[in-house]
């Protein structure tokens, strides 16, 4: 079982969660865990894995041959992003437009434009605390797209571990890289907060997951603090609260500590499992339906 962790913003408490329900549930199951928010992956301060690997993430980038190219346009036409672009009667290519499809070499008619590779990323993969395996995808500096380093560390995941239970934490937001890391989830947790600004994130969060078909249920962080017209949209979709986080100042403390919810005293394992077996009625009911 793959359970994505997503939100609709950053700083939202998601990471928090992911890192705190795969500790939690390591005492009774393998865990792989995935840190996907490869912008910004920090899950590794509060699993602390040794890492044991590490691959080079690359990705198609044209070559092209200026001796067999004749200038005719061909692929600069086919680019939709303007990567490829013809000035003079002369290929110029833009690297950080480009999107990696191919296309140019394949729309060519003179055969000049060769496939080459460029680093996106990286992936690492290690042993955390309790026993989890770790892995977590590292997006190259200045790299603005994401889901290629994504696409590839969740193809190692799935080769490697493809019926362990897999605690994925997601990128923020409802972008591209979302939308990738959450593919093919068998469920997807969506953490807010009980604020108007949680409130838009969220419906903007439950959008694209709606869109891809993974059914999902909310959990609250930092419960108490508002409303927000969180439950009250949660009731007219008709999406299943799995949980609560309270407000607290020690949580926060911890946090900043690099601890879970699960760590030290006053821990919150038992509300954080509580939420693990909600997701799992949620699951076994839409199964049984």
């Amino acid at each position: 079982m793959v359970i994505a962790c997503a939100s609709g913003k950053g700083g939202t408490g998601k990471t928090l969660l992911a890192v705190s329900l795969a500790l939690a549930c390591s005492a009774s199951e393998q865990i792989v865990f995935v840190d996907a928010d490869v912008e910004a992956p920090n899950a590794h301060i509060f699993l602390k894995p040794d890492i044991e690997e590490e691959r080079v993430v690359e990705a198609f980038s044209p070559q092209i041959d200026e001796g067999k190219c004749d200038g005719c346009g061909e692929c600069a036409d086919f680019c939709y992003f303007s990567a490829l672009t013809l000035v003079k009667g002369k290929v110029l290519f833009f690297p950080e437009l480009c999107h990696s499809c191919g296309g140019c070499e394949l729309v060519c008619p003179r055969g000049a434009i060769k496939e080459g590779a460029v680093e996106k990323g990286r992936t690492r993969k290690g042993v955390a605390r309790e026993g989890i395996v770790f892995w977590e995808g590292r997006l190259k500096v200045g790299e603005p797209r994401a889901p290629a380093v994504i696409t590839e560390l969740k193809k190692a995941v799935k080769k490697e571990f493809p019926d362990t239970l897999t605690i994925v934490d997601c990128p923020p937001g409802a972008s591209c890289a979302l939308v990738e890391a959450v593919r093919d989830a068998d469920f997807c947790i969506l953490v807010t907060e009980p604020t108007p600004f949680g409130l838009s994130d969220l419906k903007a969060a439950f959008q694209a997951i709606q869109e891809l078909g993974i059914p999902c249920g909310v959990v609250i962080n930092k419960a108490g603090i508002g409303g927000g017209g969180i439950l009250g949209f949660c009731e007219e979709k008709g999406i299943p609260i799995l949980g609560e986080i309270p407000y607290r100042r020690s949580i926060a403390e911890k946090y900043a500590r690099g601890l879970t919810l699960v760590d030290g005293e006053d821990n919150l394992k038992r509300e954080v499992l509580a939420i693990y077996q909600a997701l799992r009625r949620v699951t076994l009911k839409g199964a049984g339906s």
